[in-house]
């Protein structure tokens, strides 16, 4: 550690495992989450699917989707541990679109409790509001 950088870091010249480095500026709350991301085909870098393993370094564009939608952000910064919020941010350009309204998700019909089963009636009025 003599070069004076702190053990988080990785060296601007080298690559960090990209399951990694997703977990490190919080994009995914586990590691095993954003691993299980890549397993499944939901993270590209540069355009590409990649696998857990795949090295990422500054400038790459990662794409990841997750928890409903997408995130695509430029690597700033390697770091291999988990840091704080505020240094994670420092980490990453976020170029993803924004986040769906609230008012969107919770557009849910609800029955009153002890209402007994939906006649027909019911459950067309639902379908209609659910958009079927």
């Amino acid at each position: 550690m003599a070069s004076g950088m702190p053990s988080d870091a990785a060296s601007e010249h080298g690559s960090v495992r990209i399951d990694s480095w997703i977990w490190s500026v919080r994009l995914t709350k586990t590691r095993s989450l954003a691993a299980t991301a890549c397993r499944g085909g939901h993270v590209r870098v540069n355009g590409e699917r990649v696998k857990a393993a795949h090295g990422v370094r500054p400038g790459d564009e990662v794409r990841l989707f997750h928890a409903g939608r997408e995130r695509i952000v430029i690597v700033k910064r390697l770091v291999r541990k988990r840091v704080g919020a505020a240094v994670a941010a420092e980490c990453f350009v976020d170029n993803s679109p924004p986040p769906p309204p609230r008012e969107e998700l919770l557009a849910v019909a609800t029955r009153d409790r002890g209402a007994g089963r939906p006649t027909k009636r019911d459950r067309r009025d639902m379908e209609r509001l659910r958009g079927r």
